[in-house]
């Protein structure tokens, strides 16, 4: 199932002019604040109606402004999560599910309410009221009440926002599972990077109302030339398999068949992985290093070098494991002679990558 968006838009002082396309899985418009990634979300949802545009779902309109076709919200079979989870304080954890169920077309399984609750975890919690959830725990209410809408996209606009990293790092394994085990499209508006990194399937870079870069996670995070957040939030990331995990609090991944070296990660032997490497923690040096503390040294080969405003440079480099970042300053490149082409090693601790940095991968080649 596909999703095509153009959209043009002007507001004062800030225009919007996008045309890109969902495919399955999860889609993240990511970018600073200000970039439209809102305005977007709400165009789709029939909440902002643009001067110009075309919204479809697998061929089906909903906005055509040329055609004067402009489906209201509740036609739209959406499913919108939003940074508050907007639950009913006068019903149950039950009753608030039952009521996304009420706006499903077609006729009810009992099954999908079950599926819902056990994919969410939210067995223990069916009746008890919202005041008496935790913020990541409403999250997930708001999620199973939009999935049982039956919807043919879902909408969430930063729904990890308002929590906090505790509660972030709660809900974050419950999106993968939407990702991975959820015949729906997902629709994802985020400015933080480790949690593209983590969810995201396809990412829309976005700045200034404009999409600056289109394609797969792993493409377009490893692209120097894109930096929606900013090169100071720069990272690659690569997609690894759990070959063990040691007695010393170490796991041991295979990531091309270059051997990586984490602090235990929740993930059985045989699976997949993400891991984000921020730009900042990778030294760059011209021969294989000795007698360094760091465990993980990839060998590679300069692809490109992208000069900041600053005394910094970003380092694009191709190696066996996928593309590294690494943030260095000008007079290191300089001092190493880096050019396209080089060849040298990127150097990363082991302590460097946070748990947050790492996510579930599925077994497909798109991470």
């Amino acid at each position: 199932m596909t999703v095509s968006v153009r959209l043009s838009h002007q507001f004062s002082g800030f225009g919007l002019d996008v045309d890109f396309e969902a495919p399955a899985g999860l889609t993240v418009l990511f970018g600073r604040s200000g970039s439209g990634k809102t305005t977007i979300i709400n165009a789709v949802a029939g909440l902002l109606k643009p001067d110009r545009g075309r919204v479809t779902i697998d061929g089906r309109d909903l906005l055509d402004t040329d055609r004067r076709i402009d489906l209201s919200t509740h036609r739209r079979q959406l499913g919108y999560i939003f940074q508050d989870a907007r639950l009913f304080p006068h019903l149950t954890v039950a009753q608030n599910l039952s009521y996304g169920r009420w706006f499903a077309r077609g006729p009810h399984h009992a099954d999908e309410m079950d599926r819902t609750v056990d994919m969410l975890g939210l067995g223990p919690l069916m009746s008890r009221r919202p005041a008496r959830l935790s913020g990541g725990e409403r999250q997930r209410v708001a999620i199973g009440r939009a999935l049982l809408a039956g919807p043919r996209l879902l909408l969430a606009d930063e729904p990890l926002a308002s929590l906090d990293e505790g509660r972030k790092a709660e809900i974050l394994p419950y999106f993968e599972r939407l990702r991975d085990e959820v015949d729906v499209p997902i629709l994802y508006v985020s400015h933080a990077p480790a949690e593209v990194a983590r969810l995201a399937t396809t990412v829309i870079a976005l700045e200034n109302g404009r999409v600056v870069r289109q394609g797969p996670a792993l493409e377009v995070l490893g692209d120097p030339m894109v930096t929606p957040a900013g090169i100071r939030a720069a990272g690659a990331v690569l997609r690894a398999e759990v070959k063990a995990h040691h007695d010393d609090g170490l796991s041991e991944l295979d990531a091309g068949g270059i051997p990586l070296f984490l602090p235990r990660v929740p993930h059985r032997p045989g699976s997949f992985i993400r891991i984000r490497i921020a730009a900042q923690e990778v030294i760059l040096s011209r021969e294989r290093p000795a007698g360094l503390s760091a465990l993980n040294i990839l060998p590679g080969r300069v692809e490109s070098l992208r000069a900041g405003e600053g005394p910094g440079m970003l380092v694009s480099l191709a190696t066996p494991a996928g593309t590294i970042l690494s943030r260095i300053t000008r007079r290191s490149a300089m001092t190493l002679g880096l050019d396209e082409g080089v060849d040298c090693h990127a150097i990363v601790k082991s302590v460097a990558i946070a748990p947050e940095d790492v996510g579930g991968a599925r077994p497909r080649s798109d991470g």
